[in-house]
C-alpha cells in the first residue's frame, strides 16, 4: 500500500480509520497533499473531491446528516478553510458531526508574507466543540519549535538522540489531540477542527507506515437523573391543566412509538410538531402557524400553557415564539443531553438526557390523569383551520402558495424531503406531509448558503431518493453545488422562482420601488435553464397550474440523469396570497 512519508499525514488517517471515519471530501491543493495521498490510497475510505470548499463542507455536512457519524473534510491551507465556516456553523447549531482537517504553513513560515498563509490556530473558535493544533514533525533542526531549542551537543549522536526524544513527545501530543478531537465530535454530536502543520517536501511516498498511532475510545458517563429533578417535574406535570409540548429538528423514527402515543392519549397535553420534527401522529398538531396566527389575544390568553417541554432542533415558526415569549408558561423544561437554548425566556429546567431515557423515567411514574379539555380546544381550532385552509386553496390564483400544495402532495413516499430555507422551509410547513417522507433542513444557522450541497451530500448517503426544494435565490447563491461528479440519477431538485426574494415582500417596508427591488427583493431574470445543461441535468420549466400538475407526473420517474424543475410564479401577487391567508382561516 502507498503512505505518505509524513509520519504527522500517517497519524491522521491512521486514527480517521480506526475511528471509522469512511467518508472523506477534499478540496484539490498542494499543503494537504500528504493527506490526499493517505485516503485516497487507502480502499477503507470513500473519497469524494470536490473543488469550492463552501460547497465541500456543506456536501461533507448532508453525509455525516444522513449517516449520523462524523464525515471528514480536508483542505489546503489559507482563506480554503474560512469557506468552510458557514457549514461549520451550522455543524455546530444542528448537531452534525463534521470533521476538519486543515493543512497548514509551519510555524516559521505563518506571519512573514508568504503565500496562502493565515492565522488558522483555532479560527473557529466560537462555532467549534474542539480544535487540536498539531505539532510539525522534527526532521532536522530548522524544525525545532522555539522553546525547544537545542543545547550545544558535545556529538552528532546527542544531538540524534535529543531530536528523536522531542519527536516521541510530538508525536505523543498528535496522537492526544487527534483522539480527542474525534472522540469529541463522536460524542457530542458536532463539528470538530484539526489543524496539520506540513513542511515540504510534501509529495513523497513511502510503502510502510512509519508510526502506530494508539487509538484511545471515549469514555461515556451514564448518569441517572436526580430523583430531585424528577420528583418535582412529576409534581408539576400531576398539577397542572395544560401542557404543551414543542418538537423541533429531530432525525426520523428517534422517538420511541409507546412514548409518543402516551403523550397523544393525555387530554391535558398537546404536542406541536415542526415539519423538520418528522413526528406524526393523528392526535398532534402540525402546521403550527396555521394554528397560532389567526388566535386572538383571548384566545391566547386561554392557551397559554402550564408548562411547555421542548425536544428536538431550531424552531422555525415565529409565530410559536411570539405566542410563548408573550403567554409564558410557568415552567420551561428541555430535554436534551448537550444543551438548551431559552428561546421563549422562561426556561427553568434543562434535563440532560435524551428524550427517550426521560420519559422512560417520567411517563411511568405519573400517578393519574388529569382532567382538562386543553387538547379538545386546541382540537377543534385544528379542524376550523383544516377547513378553511382547503376552501382557500380552491380560490387563489397560481401562484407560490398553490405551487407548494401540488408539489408537497406529488412527492412520493419513499422520498427524503430536503427543504431550502426562507420562504420554501415556511410554506413547507403550512401543509401535511406524508408520514413516511423524512424531512431535513439546515435550521442551526437558517441560511440559504449551502442548502443545494447539503441535499446533494444527502442523496449520496441515502439509499432513498432525495428531493430537494429551494427557492431561486437560495439556488443560484449555491449553485457551485452542481459542479459535483457523484450526484445520483435519482436526485431531483425543484426550484420555485418567482424572481427575486419573495419572503421579503411579506415583511414590513415599502415595496414596489426602485430600492426594495434592487437591495431587499433583488430582482433578476435568471433562469437554471443553463446551469442544467452545463452539469448535465434534465431540464423542464413550467408557469402555470396545468403545466405544473402534468410537468409532476414525469419528474419523479426513473431516468439517466438527475432532474431540475424549474416552476415560475408571479412575483407580485406571492405576498398578497400569502397575507391573505393567515385572514381567511381566522
Amino acid at each position: 500500500m502507498i503512505y505518505p512519508k509524513i509520519p504527522l499525514a500517517q497519524t491522521v488517517v491512521a486514527l480517521c480509520k480506526a475511528k471509522d471515519i469512511k467518508h472523506i471530501v477534499i478540496s484539490p491543493g498542494s499543503r494537504n497533499a500528504p493527506l490526499t495521498i493517505g485516503f485516497t490510497h487507502d480502499d477503507f475510505f470513500k473519497c469524494y473531491s470536490i473543488v469550492d470548499e463552501r460547497c465541500a463542507a456543506f456536501f461533507a455536512l448532508g453525509i455525516a446528516q444522513q449517516l449520523q457519524e462524523p464525515t471528514a473534510v480536508v483542505c489546503t491551507s489559507g482563506s480554503a478553510l474560512l469557506n468552510y465556516y458557514p457549514a461549520v456553523s451550522e455543524a455546530f447549531y444542528s448537531d452534525i458531526p463534521l470533521v476538519v482537517l486543515s493543512a497548514d504553513r509551519p510555524k516559521h513560515l505563518v506571519g512573514i508574507g508568504d503565500g496562502q498563509t493565515i492565522n488558522q490556530k483555532n479560527v473557529y473558535e466560537n462555532h467549534i466543540l474542539y480544535s487540536a493544533n498539531l505539532k510539525l514533525d522534527l526532521k532536522d533542526e530548522k524544525n525545532v519549535p522555539e522553546h525547544e531549542e537545542l543545547p550545544i551537543m558535545k556529538s552528532l549522536e546527542d544531538k540524534f538522540e535529543r531530536l528523536l526524544g522531542l519527536q516521541k513527545d510530538i508525536q505523543t501530543h498528535n496522537e492526544e489531540e487527534i483522539n480527542t478531537a474525534i472522540n469529541v465530535a463522536k460524542l457530542k454530536n458536532g463539528p470538530v477542527h484539526i489543524n496539520i502543520p506540513f513542511d515540504e517536501p510534501l509529495y513523497e511516498r513511502v510503502d510502510a507506515l512509519s508510526v502506530t498511532p494508539k487509538n484511545i475510545n471515549p469514555k461515556v458517563k451514564e448518569t441517572e437523573i436526580e430523583d430531585y429533578v424528577l420528583k418535582t417535574a412529576l409534581e408539576d406535570w400531576n398539577s397542572a391543566t395544560k401542557k404543551m409540548i414543542l418538537v423541533g429538528v429531530n432525525q426520523p423514527n428517534q422517538i420511541e412509538k409507546k412514548w409518543l402515543d402516551e403523550l397523544a392519549d393525555d387530554d391535558s397535553v398537546i404536542v406541536l410538531t415542526e415539519t423538520t420534527s418528522n413526528l406524526h401522529h393523528s392526535s398532534f398538531f402540525p402546521s403550527i402557524d396555521q394554528l397560532i396566527a389567526p388566535l386572538s389575544e383571548d384566545q391566547k390568553q386561554e392557551l397559554q400553557p402550564d408548562i411547555l417541554v421542548t425536544f428536538g432542533g431550531l424552531i422555525v415558526s415565529k409565530k410559536i415564539k411570539q405566542f410563548l415569549r408573550k403567554y409564558q408558561p410557568k415552567h420551561h423544561w428541555h430535554i436534551d443531553p448537550k444543551q438548551a437554548n431559552d428561546t421563549f425566556f422562561c426556561l427553568d429546567n434543562h434535563i440532560q438526557k435524551t428524550p427517550n431515557v426521560f420519559f422512560e423515567a417520567f411517563l411511568p411514574k405519573l400517578t393519574h390523569v388529569v382532567k382538562s379539555n386543553y387538547k379538545s380546544t386546541w382540537a377543534a381550532i385544528k379542524q376550523q383551520r383544516l377547513k378553511k385552509h382547503k376552501n382557500y386553496l380552491e380560490i387563489i390564483p397560481f401562484s407560490d402558495f398553490k405551487v407548494f400544495s401540488y408539489i408537497l402532495k406529488s412527492i412520493p413516499n419513499h422520498y427524503i424531503l430536503q427543504s431550502g430555507n426562507s420562504s420554501t422551509i415556511r410554506y413547507t410547513q403550512l401543509f401535511k406531509i406524508d408520514k413516511n417522507i423524512k424531512v431535513f433542513c439546515n435550521r442551526g444557522t437558517s441560511g440559504i448558503d449551502g442548502s443545494t450541497s447539503t441535499a446533494i451530500g444527502c442523496a449520496v448517503a441515502s439509499e432513498s431518493p432525495t428531493l430537494f426544494i429551494t427557492g431561486d435565490l437560495s439556488f443560484f447563491y449555491d449553485s457551485n453545488a452542481l459542479w459535483n461528479n457523484y450526484i445520483p440519477k435519482h436526485f431531483r431538485i425543484l426550484v420555485v422562482n418567482n424572481s427575486g426574494g419573495g419572503i421579503f415582500r411579506i415583511l414590513p417596508g415599502h415595496k414596489n420601488t426602485e430600492n426594495f427591488d434592487t437591495y431587499f427583493e433583488t430582482n433578476h431574470d435568471l433562469t437554471a435553464a443553463q446551469l442544467c445543461k452545463m452539469y448535465d441535468f434534465e431540464y423542464d420549466s413550467v408557469s402555470d397550474e396545468e403545466q405544473l400538475k402534468s410537468s409532476l407526473k414525469s419528474f419523479y420517474s426513473k431516468g439517466e440523469k438527475p432532474k431540475l424543475l424549474e416552476v415560475f410564479t408571479p412575483k407580485h401577487i406571492n405576498d398578497e396570497v400569502l397575507l391573505n391567508y393567515f385572514e381567511f382561516i381566522k
